[in-house]
């Protein structure tokens, strides 16, 4: 079975430039919408996934050709509803101009920080999760105060026109607008001189990205990946731990962007982990031909990819284990697998996984772990398993990722109060919540006088008592 959706793609820069000049003119006629009406364009927005839910659902699935309709309403809509709800309660507080000192030496005067709308913010949207990275940002945007372009992935173009339609529905195209299309569209768009530019997606797709939106001197928000390890400790429980990575590797069968990609375990735990990982996969997932709780993989080139890793790192001597292998593979729902053995030569351990294999490498003593982590590129999540509240702040203290999980895996990203982002290759800038209002808005600073003008005694001609007066007290 394949998609048979046709996507209506933009075929020229000219159309592009045109959506985008009829959102920047609309922005010029209200560049500062009012509280009230930036609420209710999330609750209409909110509104209209809900009642859309079950269409949206079967989009995701077609794509697929096998996604849990589970997965998507629990790590898609609930999210995305979530975080539109979260900033109609919080909106006005965010929008509120804040309040900041003024030195003694200025005074006398007042400073507020203005956070103003940007302007038209671009959000270039990927397949893994085609709702909630979209909603997700553009919440964030129309918080904000900003018009909003879409690029939605053309892997999923089944979502792309149910989203097209959804939005076209509760937005005008000056306010909010889906572009589809294929790479060239793609790029395209990323070079329209957009006032922030929002991008999820594969690091070295975000290196063009961000060259491409250089030309302009477009700000960016990278939203990329990197190998996200979970770290065993010597003392935690192996089954706690084994079903929570297990829980975070198979959703969406791995193909998540802060999935954990490889376990760090202790040298004299590595087979019990391994036996209590299975134990766990089989739990959650008693089969996996035709187990709709499963998701596939999104298309034939991705679970290439994939089987690719595995025979690299079977033929460079790691141990393969398939723990599925007594069922017959079916469509592309791709069993998961454990990687014992393995070394930096193989490609497994040199790439994102992006799917439901998982390497186990043996450890020591816990800096020995960080040390791994460490030499490696900063990942755009962390996962420590243990529950000793000093080793917890050892690793917090000697790591550096986008963020952490203590004890769980992934959910750190549902936390509207949390901001999201990467670090290094595994990205740049943040958003969620009030992080995500801030980076789509302009911390404007304003400092007031009124007409007493205490500086004036600091004019020219220099060398008056009163300015050697105000060098002996404040510069010291």
């Amino acid at each position: 079975m394949t998609s048979s959706f046709n996507l209506p793609a933009v075929h020229s820069d000219l159309q592009l430039q045109g959506m985008f000049a009829a959102q920047r003119a609309a922005f010029a006629a209200h560049p500062m919408p009012e509280a009230a009406q930036r609420r209710q364009w999330l609750k209409s927005l909110r509104e209209a996934l809900l009642s859309e839910r079950q269409a949206l659902v079967q989009a995701v699935d077609a794509d697929f050709e096998g996604r849990s309709a589970d997965e998507t309403l629990m790590a898609e809509l609930l999210p995305a509803v979530q975080g539109l709800r979260h900033a109609e309660r919080h909106l006005r507080r965010w929008m509120r101009p804040e309040r900041r000192k003024v030195g003694l030496a200025f005074q006398p005067a007042a400073a507020q920080v203005l956070y103003q709308p940007l302007g038209v913010v671009g959000i270039i949207v990927p397949w893994n999760y085609p709702l909630f990275l979209a909603i997700g940002p553009l919440t964030c945007a129309l918080a904000a105060g900003n018009r909003v372009m879409l690029k939605l992935s053309e892997a999923t173009p089944a979502t792309g026109l149910a989203l097209k339609a959804l939005l076209a529905r509760v937005f005008p195209s000056d306010l909010v607008s889906v572009v589809l299309g294929d790479i060239e569209v793609g790029q395209a768009f990323a070079r329209l001189p957009f006032d922030h530019l929002l991008f999820t997606g594969a690091t070295q797709v975000g290196r063009q990205v961000m060259l491409a939106a250089a030309q302009n001197l477009t700000p960016v928000t990278l939203e990329l990946g990197g190998k996200s390890p979970a770290i065993v400790s010597a003392e935690v429980p192996l089954d706690a731990a084994a079903e929570r990575i297990a829980f975070g590797k198979t959703l969406n069968a791995g193909q998540t962007c802060v999935a954990p990609d490889y376990v760090l375990v202790p040298n004299n735990r590595l087979a019990a982990f391994a036996d209590a990982y299975q134990r766990a996969i089989h739990r959650l997932y008693p089969r996996i031909a035709n187990n709709t709780d499963y998701s596939a993989i999104i298309n034939p080139r991705q679970l290439q990819r994939l089987e690719r890793l595995l025979e690299d790192a079977a033929s460079k001597g790691a141990e393969v284990l398939d723990l599925y292998a007594s069922e017959t593979r079916q469509g592309r729902r791709l069993p998961p697998h454990l990687l014992l053995g393995v070394n930096d030569d193989m490609q497994v351990m040199q790439e994102e996984i992006f799917g439901p294999l998982l390497p186990l490498v043996p450890y020591d003593n816990l800096d020995d772990a960080l040390a791994y982590i460490n030499q490696r590129p900063r990942p755009l999540a962390l996962y420590y398993f243990g529950y000793d509240r000093a080793e917890q702040a050892h690793v917090l203290r000697h790591t550096h990722s986008g963020g952490v999980c203590l004890n769980d895996t992934l959910l750190h990203v549902a936390q509207d109060d949390l901001p999201f982002g990467g670090i290094g290759p595994s990205g740049m800038g943040h958003y969620h919540g009030h992080d995500g209002f801030r980076t789509f808005s302009q911390a404007k600073a304003v400092l007031s006088k009124q007409r007493i003008n205490a500086a004036r005694l600091i004019y020219p001609p220099y060398g008056k008592a009163l300015q050697r007066l105000v060098h002996k007290l404040f510069i010291r």
